[in-house]
């Protein structure tokens, strides 16, 4: 189906960025349609819900402070509550009534009530990282995290919703941050990547890997390790990254031109009202690269060199290995410039006729398809080694050892995207798949739910009028034997109705509504989350 255009002339989307309360218990939502007997656990999900502080507000979109979400299903009754995660950030900004803590758009001033020598001080001896983590929760062991993208991540009780803890992962290895998108075998054992500072100053990027629950009373962050350093294409330009591929045998870890300069990163905090945003820097001539580890034993493959074009990537859909080949499918942003650009609050809450101006400026998205040969002779000079009959991405050897790649397009629609893409994830990591399920940015703005075969490159969606998703999370019916048997759980936003926040259940299959349970209560844009059965 080709995907329609459609208009929100209404700019209902602007509530998802307004400010909400947290809730002192569960509301009970009403249920219409019918839910799966089944399905019974918690959806939870992370996103901002503080988009000022005093009359201060906070700029960008990933700046609100964290509010966790929960619906719990429970012998065919739904309840909705929300609490925010009592960090750093949020606790001194409710405290002092302003912005204490910069975050990525927002910066932070010393307080004005403080005498001109101390505010130097302040200055000279750094920045605090926030530890506002509305980006993702994930579990670690046995526990509940709710993260961002710096070293700090919070615990949190998945029942009640209370802050546990905070921790510091750079205590236990060697990485500045992770990204919020880890990575997870059969047994439990945890896989990310962040970056760090090598030796000799020089930067690298780190996979760590934590190990399963403990038998032993250790937490499972005090085993955790470094297993493989990856460099950097640019010794002090780190790049933004936000997620990578791992396939059973293989890590790929795809290298952006957006990055940050680290030289102005440290000195920028002298600068009064310097945020991270203003440390990114893009070079249209760096292309992208591709870089390849293995798993067992983890080890840098540093002769294959494979680059190609300039492109943004948020998201890795999935990553599998075939006949020889690294497949990896990717949500990508088509240039070199920066998509965060776009996501200051302001330019999100304009009319929608200024809504679409200002997209059509930015990066246009498309899901692209490469495919990396694992094996290279220097006899295929000039020759695409790419010999997989299902698609039409190349990898071609150059005079300089360089492979270049250019990747088959799996969706491309105008202005929009298929962007925080799901998959049978327990079943299909890492392996041959059909489907992935995604949340439709039209214009930067989420109105619809689709569907898309990898393989044949159909899509399907759902969209109701005036009606804004999250990312559909995919729960597999038990016992299940087909790849797409299962529900796709989705927080939704329908501004105007009288009860205008909802958990809506799809049948994975056709998209088709199962059923949705309604809560009187507005709920803001979430980012990532999860299902506990």
């Amino acid at each position: 189906i080709m995907a329609r255009r459609v208009e929100h002339p209404a700019g209902g989307y602007k509530k998802i960025f307004e400010t909400v309360e947290e809730l002192d218990e569960p509301v009970a939502a009403k249920i219409s349609g019918t839910l799966p007997a089944w399905l019974s656990g918690s959806l939870l999900r992370m996103g901002p819900g503080l988009f000022e502080v005093g009359d201060e507000p906070f700029r960008h979109l990933f700046d609100g402070q964290a509010l966790i979400h929960k619906f719990d299903l429970k012998e065919g009754h739904v309840t909705y509550h929300r609490k925010f995660i009592r960090t750093d950030a949020y606790v001194r900004a409710m405290t002092e009534n302003r912005v204490v803590i910069t975050e990525l758009g927002t910066a932070a001033y010393p307080d004005p009530c403080k005498n001109i020598f101390s505010r130097f001080f302040t200055y000279f001896k750094g920045v605090e990282v926030t530890d506002n983590c509305m980006v993702n929760i994930y579990t670690i062991g046995e526990d509940f995290y709710a993260v961002t993208e710096t070293n700090f991540i919070t615990k949190v009780d998945p029942d009640s919703l209370e802050t546990l803890k905070k921790v510091d992962l750079s205590k236990y290895l060697s990485v500045n941050g992770v990204t919020a998108h880890p990575h997870k075998d059969a047994d439990g054992t945890v896989y990310n990547i962040g970056n760090c500072f090598g030796k000799n100053m020089s930067l690298a990027y780190n996979i760590v890997k934590i190990p399963p629950a403990q038998k032993d009373s250790l937490e499972p962050f005090e085993k955790a390790r470094v297993v493989v350093q990856l460099p950097s294409s640019e010794r002090l330009k780190p790049s933004y990254i936000h997620s990578f591929g791992m396939s059973d045998n293989y890590f790929v870890f795809v290298e952006p031109p957006v990055k940050i300069n680290l030289i102005k990163f440290l000195s920028a905090w002298s600068i009064r009202g310097a945020t991270y945003m203003d440390c990114f820097e893009s070079n249209e001539t760096l292309g992208t690269w591709f870089h390849l580890a293995t798993k067992e034993p983890a080890e840098y493959l540093s002769n294959y060199k494979f680059r190609t074009s300039a492109f943004n990537i948020f998201h890795h859909i999935n990553t599998y290995e075939d006949q020889g080949f690294m497949v990896v499918d990717l949500c990508t942003w088509k240039g070199h410039e920066f998509v965060y650009n776009y996501l200051y609050v302001a330019n999100l809450r304009q009319e929608w006729e200024e809504v679409k101006k200002a997209a059509m400026k930015a990066p246009q998205p498309e899901v692209r398809r490469y495919v990396l040969p694992l094996d290279i002779s220097s006899e295929d000079l000039g020759k695409n080694l790419v010999s997989l009959s299902y698609t039409t991405a190349t990898a071609v050897l150059r005079r300089d050892g360089t492979i270049w790649l250019e990747p088959e397009v799996l969706f491309s629609g105008p202005r929009l995207a298929f962007e925080f893409p799901q998959i049978n994830y327990s079943e299909y990591s890492g392996k041959m798949y059909h489907f992935t399920y995604g949340l439709g940015l039209n214009h930067f703005i989420p109105d619809r739910i689709m569907k898309l075969n990898v393989q044949t490159k159909e899509t399907q969606e759902w969209r109701e009028e005036e009606c804004y998703p999250s990312e559909p999370l995919f729960v597999p019916t038990p016992g299940a034997t087909d790849e797409d048997d299962g529900v796709l759980l989705s927080v939704v936003v329908k501004p105007g109705a009288g009860r205008p926040g909802f958990l809506l259940v799809l049948d994975a299959k056709t998209l088709s509504e199962l059923g949705r349970a309604e809560v009187s209560v507005n709920i803001p844009v979430t980012l990532h989350g999860m299902f506990k059965p």
